[in-house]
């Protein structure tokens, strides 16, 4: 997969300079003039770095930089600040606003090569990631359920998963589905930063399946305000005409049409609150069948195992 970098600067014999510069790296570019293009392209493509300039119209590359950091999805998105010469306070407001990095104009192609390189390389070792969500991707996620189950103490796992997903990327396309899965992942977020914990983590297994692990005396207030989030949100993935309609209207096999009602999202709750977990496909086994009861309730919910050894 090619590296995406975006070049944000409003001369463009710079952004033609910097184009000059990274051209022999191979990696894939993107280029704005402006703070207010910046963003756009920022929430539009799947980015691996940004490099900004500090004084810009519109928007200048501190609100920029501000913006980006503030966001749960895009915090992890590295942002090297382009600064002019001596501007000492730009480079302090730049680092202030969260930038990993910064070069000063003018700047020597080689040392700007190998901040970008040193910048990916950290990237990419602190965050192993779902490159959708930026969340903590599989590798992560059985690391964490691994050292829960060696730690011994209570937890639970809330297995996350959106009903009718297919038929809604069917209708509305791969980008109108990825947004879903974005939104979705800002709700997981939001609720877990709601009944915040140091025991809480969010993982992004794939596709529409994330996991959420949290403490016991958590999971069933986080996953009702899950639900309640999701399910305030669900229409507006819609247009007008389905949205009056209540679903989408699709024709079966037999030719005949059918309403799919609008997305909902099952959630099943392992814990070893009732059993012991030994091992981490334990929580995968019953946490699959826990989902699948959910689903078979049409409807958002969540439920939970309580069942003893």
């Amino acid at each position: 997969m090619s590296i995406k970098i975006l070049i944000v600067d409003d001369d463009p014999d710079i952004r033609d300079v910097l184009k000059l510069t990274l051209a022999e790296e191979n990696y894939e570019l993107f280029e704005a003039g402006d703070g207010e293009e910046a963003l756009k392209i920022i929430n539009a493509k799947p980015l691996n770095l940004v490099l900004l300039d500090y004084k810009m119209p519109k928007i200048d590359g501190r609100q920029v930089c501000r913006l980006v950091k503030k966001d749960l999805l895009l915090s992890h998105l590295p942002i090297i600040m382009v600064t002019g010469k001596g501007d000492t306070s730009d480079k302090v407001g730049g680092i202030d606003a969260g930038a990993d990095d910064y070069v000063v104009k003018p700047f020597e192609p080689k040392e700007l090569l190998a901040r970008i390189r040193m910048v990916l390389r950290r990237t990419e070792r602190d965050l192993e990631a779902n490159p959708l969500t930026r969340l903590p991707g599989n590798v992560s996620i059985l690391n964490e359920l691994t050292r829960r189950i060696e730690n011994k103490s209570l937890f639970a796992v809330c297995y996350v998963d959106l009903d009718k997903f297919k038929a809604y990327n069917d209708k509305y396309g791969f980008e109108r589905g990825d947004n879903v899965i974005k939104e979705t992942a800002r709700i997981l977020i939001r609720a877990t930063q709601t009944y915040s914990s140091e025991d809480n983590f969010i993982g992004h297994i794939g596709g529409d399946d994330f996991v959420i692990v949290t403490s016991m005396n958590t999971a069933d207030n986080l996953c009702q305000k899950i639900i309640d989030d999701f399910d305030n949100t669900s229409p507006l993935f819609y247009n007008e005409e389905d949205r009056r309609k209540g679903g989408i209207i699709v024709k079966g096999r037999d030719g005949k049409e059918q309403k799919i009602p609008f997305l909902s999202i099952s959630i099943g709750i392992v814990s070893n609150e009732f059993r012991e977990i030994k091992h981490v496909a334990q929580i995968g086994e019953i946490g699959a069948e826990l989902k699948k009861i959910a689903k078979s309730l049409q409807k958002s919910n969540y439920v939970k195992d309580k069942r003893q050894e």
